[in-house]
């Protein structure tokens, strides 16, 4: 089995686009279905080649959004002007076109899987690898305590807003907005901070397994502001990226 899945991990195959569609004001998502595809642990990323008539390649990893399923796998492409990959996929690319990719990737920042309690804290783009884990706990049923953090810049940036809004039982999604709020916004406003994260998220005397994900900047000083508070270093897993996100 070890030897299947790294076999898989390092293999290029060629998935064809089941749909397309605007997630939010930058984001899109994509619908794909590679032939050969076991499904994934919630929180696994995969890599997109995209290759020029030249021969000239670009390769980038996307956080999967979806549940685990056989032959079938969702991304969120945040689009970047500078980009040379995110621009094509999400101005040029239809359904029935085909991409290159390869995966599931990753084992470290996935679902704990344990059953006990989890907080998530995520931003701007930060929150697709939580929407593959909450639809995934959706689908098995209820498990321990798990509360979302998720900081976007407005709403409009808000990423997989509909699922958000229907959590699965036991799960707890709070929403702050750092850009400016519509009139009547009953969520929360301003950055994760220390005050936010001891008023709202789980606290350590819980032992929750933490997951922070975004931007640089956002994941270090969430992950400073998280052991002040007493949690665990050692139950505390971060995944940084690019400066985009909320």
């Amino acid at each position: 089995m070890a030897r299947a899945a790294v076999r898989r991990r390092l293999t290029w195959q060629r998935a064809e686009v089941r749909s397309t569609g605007r997630e939010s004001a930058r984001a899109w998502r994509l619908a794909l279905a590679p032939p050969d595809w076991p499904g994934h642990v919630p929180g696994q990323h995969l890599d997109v080649r995209l290759t020029a008539e030249d021969g000239y390649t670009a390769q980038r990893s996307y956080s999967i959004a979806s549940a685990p399923r056989a032959g079938h796998v969702e991304l969120v492409v945040e689009r970047l002007d500078d980009g040379e990959v995110s621009p094509y996929l999400t101005d040029v690319l239809v359904p029935g076109d085909v991409l290159e990719l390869r995966g599931p990737v990753g084992g470290y920042f996935v679902w704990p899987g344990d059953g006990g309690a989890v907080q998530l804290v995520a931003g701007g783009s930060g929150v697709v690898p939580f929407l593959s884990m909450l639809a995934a706990r959706r689908d098995r049923g209820a498990g321990g305590e798990v509360r979302l953090l998720y900081s976007a810049r407005t709403l409009d940036d808000v990423i997989g807003r509909e699922e958000l809004e229907r959590p699965a039982d036991g799960a707890q999604v709070r929403l702050t907005l750092t850009r400016g709020a519509p009139a009547g916004w009953a969520g929360l406003t301003g950055r994760v901070d220390g005050p936010m994260l001891a008023a709202h998220a789980l606290p350590a005397a819980a032992r929750p397994w933490v997951l922070v994900c975004g931007p640089t900047g956002f994941v270090e000083a969430v992950a400073r502001e998280l052991l002040a508070l007493g949690h665990d270093p050692a139950r505390v897993k971060t995944e940084r990226f690019g400066a985009t996100g909320g």
